[in-house]
């Protein structure tokens, strides 16, 4: 391996991260300050430490995991975080290959709450319902049946939701995540997911609570099916002193209904609107087993890796994607700008996080240990599209549509936050002020901080961290600039010593012209003492490869860090603008290519052999003062 080791020393000056410094430079919080003064763990660290977790796990309470064969209980998604194996539907253990997790939500689907699961417990108002035989099985022949059987039945059986049913399987949540919560090693979130699919577009979100205190009951798409009915409860839960907040995920199959100029009903959006959302949803969850809503290649023509994991279909209908603006994150970011510009406010101000929405109780954030997400669904390698199917030996052979689409999916994602230690009021501060990245599953580290008099040699700095709040903002701030004054901003990144090396740092920029946003995409650090052509602003190719045979990558290219201060070239004081780090590393084999491997058949032609991960920083906004 080339470049410099990857010593301990220098994992913990990344995650060595403030006191506070930087707090009073973001935006103000709705009453979620981290009580700085009282550390509760062995952990603790004022310069913040990186955790890595996963805010959108379903277990058997969910009714397609149920339907699905998923018999995972949120007690069995707890172990799995810690480190433990648990049973996968379809009799084999599944374990993580990478280290515990730090952090970790159930986010069971609100609607139907527990219903096919009480369907089985004597003890249930329903039990034994007469849908019981149509849509309960093992079977994985009948499963495709049963739900499409669901889809047309469950809307006439509003009964399913008797409020003793969501009572059961909620206080079985409510209380596992109390009986897990570890300070300093596990921190547990009690939360759900609203699940809404208009037409088959995607506008679901994980809602996650600050800590015990908790409605007696989610609000579901059976309460309203307009998400701003659902922000007004999260406020009037608020107001009564209970903390919480909403992340949207699976932007990318909305059909381009997310971010877009108005609200719910149609009508332009306006500065209480754009408050009311950014104070209810201020993350978005851009990289899953579902696809990444990060961008696509129709939004971002000019990024050479703007095609990363596209899943471009509806969810309930499986039809395809057919508008992508108002899908995608950055896309969301760049309208934000634009209402910014013309409107002064600006409603997608929002971060970043990944998570997987694993339907197994179980993560698959690992490309060699990839067991997918829906239950006996997508259980083997045949059934999710990467070898042939029947025994076959080659590709000449017609896929099942179903099973072309679970070929998309990916191995995605984890979230990341810097907190000053591993528990829920830590963890929950730092979601809120937006001090959160996004990766496609590896534990990459990264940090961006943005200010105009952070100095531009504090990338040689030993320490530079305290420095780096003391001079400027974190990712999620707001930056602010004195006349004459240019951004600077401390890129910072570290590989995931279980992962790929790192190839690039980049970084992101949207920025409004004449009332509409560019984008550029700025390569900032290289590996292996290469350095961006000022022209192209590319990193030369460090010559990475990947042996197709045995998946073996290059152990001589890559970096165990980048870290750079880069100046933005193009700014201009009158603009607003946004920036965030994007971390590439060398290629790697895709899941679907090690499965294919293992069974000594080509890779599937569907998808991409092999595959870039990477991490994502929450952006800096930048507005004229």
């Amino acid at each position: 391996m080339s470049g410099p080791s990857f010593t301990p020393i220098l994992l913990a000056a990344l995650a060595l991260p403030v006191l506070g410094q930087g707090a009073a430079a973001q935006e103000s919080l709705p009453d979620a300050p981290y009580p700085e003064s009282e550390a509760q763990t062995h952990d603790y660290n004022g310069l913040r430490n990186a955790y890595f977790g996963d805010l959108h796990v379903h277990t058997k309470y969910s009714f397609d995991a149920f339907m699905f064969a998923v018999r995972a209980t949120p007690a069995d998604a707890y172990r799995y975080a810690r480190g433990e194996a648990i049973r996968h539907p379809a009799g084999y253990d599944v374990r993580l290959s990478d280290p515990p997790l730090d952090f970790m939500a159930v986010t069971d689907h609100a609607v139907y709450l527990g219903s096919l699961a009480a369907m089985e417990d004597p003890g249930s108002t329903i039990y034994q319902h007469e849908l019981s035989d149509t849509l309960i099985t093992t079977d994985r022949a009948r499963i495709a049946a049963a739900w499409r059987s669901f889809r047309t039945l469950m809307p006439q059986y509003r009964e399913l939701s008797d409020p003793s049913v969501v009572k059961w399987a909620w206080g079985d949540i409510i209380a596992t995540a109390e009986e897990f919560y570890e300070p300093g090693r596990l921190t547990t979130f009690i939360g759900y997911e609203y699940s809404l699919g208009p037409e088959g577009r995607h506008h679901h979100r994980n809602v996650i609570f600050a800590g015990s205190d908790v409605p007696p009951a989610p609000f579901s798409i059976l309460d309203s099916d307009n998400p701003e009915d659902l922000w007004a409860w999260l406020d009037g839960l608020r107001a009564d002193g209970i903390e919480s907040l909403a992340i949207p995920h699976n932007m990318n199959q909305s059909d381009g209904t997310v971010f877009v100029g108005t609200d719910w009903a149609g009508a332009p959006i306006t500065a209480d609107y754009a408050e009311t959302r950014m104070r209810n949803e201020p993350l978005v969850e851009i990289t899953q087993v579902k696809g990444t809503s990060e961008t696509h290649p129709a939004l971002s023509p000019n990024d050479e890796w703007a095609g990363f994991e596209i899943v471009d279909y509806t969810l309930m209908n499986g039809q395809p994607v057919s508008v992508f603006k108002g899908g995608y994150a950055r896309d969301g970011l760049n309208t934000g700008l634009e209402f910014q510009a013309r409107e002064g406010f600006n409603p997608f101000r929002f971060g970043f996080i990944g998570s997987s929405d694993t339907h197994n109780g179980a993560g698959p954030y690992e490309e060699d240990n990839y067991f997918s997400k829906v239950g006996l669904r997508d259980s083997r390698p045949s059934y999710r599209g990467s070898v042939p199917p029947g025994g076959a030996q080659d590709w000449d052979v017609t896929l099942l549509p179903d099973t072309v689409r679970m070929a998309s999916w990916g191995a995605s994602g984890l979230a990341g936050v810097w907190a000053e230690e591993n528990t829920r009021e830590a963890i929950y501060a730092a979601l809120r002020r937006k001090e959160t990245f996004a990766t496609s599953g590896p534990r990459i580290r990264l940090r961006l901080f943005a200010g105009g008099a952070l100095p531009e040699t504090l990338a040689g700095e030993a320490w530079p961290i305290e420095m780096a709040y003391e001079t400027g903002v974190p990712m999620g701030g707001s930056l602010s600039l004195t006349e004459g004054e240019s951004p600077h901003l401390f890129v910072w990144a570290v590989r995931d010593p279980r992962s790929g090396w790192l190839q690039r740092a980049q970084i992101v920029k949207g920025w409004v012209v004449d009332g509409e946003a560019r984008e550029q995409v700025y390569d900032v650090a290289c590996s292996d003492g290469l350095t961006p052509d000022p022209e192209t602003h590319r990193c030369p190719d460090n010559g990475a490869t990947v042996n197709m045979e045995t998946c073996e990558v290059s152990r001589d290219v890559g970096a165990t860090e980048l870290k750079t201060v880069w100046t933005d070239p193009d700014f201009d004081p009158v603009t607003p603008a946004y920036y965030y780090l994007r971390v590439l590393e060398n290629p790697s084999c895709r899941w679907s290519t090690w499965d294919a491997i293992r069974a000594g058949t080509p890779p599937t032609p569907n998808r991409p052999a092999t595959i870039q991960e990477r991490a994502w920083s929450s952006p800096i906004w930048y507005a004229p003062s």
